[in-house]
């Protein structure tokens, strides 16, 4: 007989901390409710702005207001591209979680650039590759104490980084390419490959979650180019765009005992689109 002690909190996140980056809308904010309602009891947004309709104080106030939630959701604004505000983030972090640590750390905040080739400007370049990467980089390294706190051998923490579909193929050159995007896409799936070597002995796990196309502020341009959400949905293999239970649930997965003892391993979170070829590689 197989036993399984565990199974009935496998998918649970009871007790755990967590920072999740650009978390004020979009997948950061599908992710920060995921946490909250699979038990958390701290969960730390970040975004650049704190008021208006997509800043953070609004984020929290929805995710405090989620029935049946036990832990709580804060909110600091920080730019995680810059490396003393990277240094500022996780000391008022830190002030937050005291003895217990840090448990989950989600790399989320990203930014992108379409244009023709020759058109794209060095600042968009510096950007991208700062936020993405670098940003990334400094953020888990800077983390490593807290995380290092709240980790077992049998319970790692867990590091995600959000990165994207477009760090394994060619998705969008021409017109409206996003070559430096990809690039740095493509650097960051290979960076969490790298964290899990290295911190994978210091009980922390390191995977991807890449996803594809749904719907948000940071791609609704490249959508509308693409031909509109219907578009994009014919040419999905599952006929439609991501949802939030989509990347919810990979999120709530990777950081609970059920996947414990996945390390350095990229999900992609796109119904096979990647899979396909045609139009989306060529604008």
């Amino acid at each position: 007989m197989s036993v399984l002690p565990n199974f009935p909190n496998m998918f649970s996140l009871e007790g755990k901390t967590a920072l999740v980056t650009g978390g004020s809308r979009g997948l950061g904010l599908h992710m920060a409710t995921a946490f909250l309602l699979a038990g958390c009891s701290l969960v730390v947004i970040t975004a650049r702005k704190l008021e208006g309709e997509q800043g953070i104080n609004q984020a929290v106030d929805k995710l405090n207001k989620l029935a049946g939630i036990k832990g709580k959701a804060v909110g600091i604004a920080a730019n995680v591209a810059d490396s003393e505000g990277i240094v500022k983030l996780v000391g008022q972090v830190k002030d937050l979680v005291g003895e217990t640590g840090l448990s989950i750390v989600v790399c989320n905040a990203g930014a992108a650039w379409g244009s023709k080739f020759e058109d794209a400007p060095p600042s968009s370049s510096i950007k991208i590759l700062d936020l993405n990467v670098r940003g990334v980089f400094e953020l888990v390294q800077k983390t490593l104490p807290l995380l290092e706190k709240a980790g077992t051998k049998l319970d790692p923490s867990r590091v995600l980084i959000i990165s994207s579909t477009a760090g394994t193929n060619v998705p969008h050159v021409g017109e409206h390419g996003t070559i430096m995007y990809s690039a740095s896409k493509a650097a960051a799936h290979h960076l969490g490959r790298n964290l899990a070597v290295e911190l994978g002995p210091r009980n922390i796990t390191s995977n991807i979650i890449a996803p594809g196309f749904f719907p948000s502020k940071l791609a609704q341009g490249l959508i509308s180019n693409l031909g509109g959400i219907e578009g994009l949905s014919k040419d999905n293999p599952m006929g439609r765009l991501g949802e939030p239970e989509d990347i919810a649930g990979v999120a709530v997965f990777l950081c609970s005992l059920a996947g414990k003892y996945l390390n350095g391993v990229d999900l992609s979170v796109d119904g096979g689109a990647r899979l396909s070829v045609g139009r989306l590689s060529k604008l």
